[in-house]
């Protein structure tokens, strides 16, 4: 029989992903993002944030959050379940958590990650929650981008052949 966890079991309220925070061993890597289009960047970055720790926890902004992020009018592409469940149906995440705030400050504060990580655009003192992972004597990682992947990037490209005649 596999051990393979169904995508929808691993997509969790923020109460039910602190009740899981607490009944784990081993460190708990958190990053977070919109994760529209997902792309060999995310896939990457997703993938060395689960090398740092033994469990992957990860915050995707919710519609409402990414339309005020101000991303563009066509943002998000697909709806915040969408965006989740993709992701939770990765091997190298362990449970998915939407949270609704502009910044994941307050799931960050609440979850009290050993580990958090996020993509080569951002700097250590930049990374929202920074301060209460080292705090509480944990770390901040800061993967490097792959080179010409990004949602911007995907988005731009397809409006440009669909305005193509």
């Amino acid at each position: 029989m596999s051990d393979v966890r169904p995508p929808a079991s691993k997509v969790m309220s923020r109460d039910a992903l602190l009740a899981w925070r607490r009944a784990q061993r081993g460190r708990v890597v958190f990053t977070n993002g919109v994760f529209d289009l997902l792309h060999p960047g995310h896939v990457d970055v997703l993938r060395l944030a689960r090398a740092e720790g033994e469990h992957l926890v990860v915050g995707v902004n919710s519609d409402a959050s990414v339309r005020r992020l101000g991303k563009g009018p066509e943002r998000p592409i697909r709806p915040e379940a969408d965006r989740a469940y993709v992701l939770a149906a990765l091997e190298s995440v362990d449970a998915v958590c939407v949270f609704d705030e502009d910044t994941p400050f307050a799931l960050v504060t609440a979850l009290v990650p050993d580990v958090i990580v996020k993509g080569g655009d951002y700097r250590p003192e930049t990374v929202v929650g920074a301060d209460v992972v080292r705090a509480a004597g944990g770390r901040v990682v800061i993967i490097p981008l792959v080179p010409g992947q990004s949602t911007t990037g995907i988005v731009r490209k397809l409006s440009a052949a669909s305005d193509a005649p």
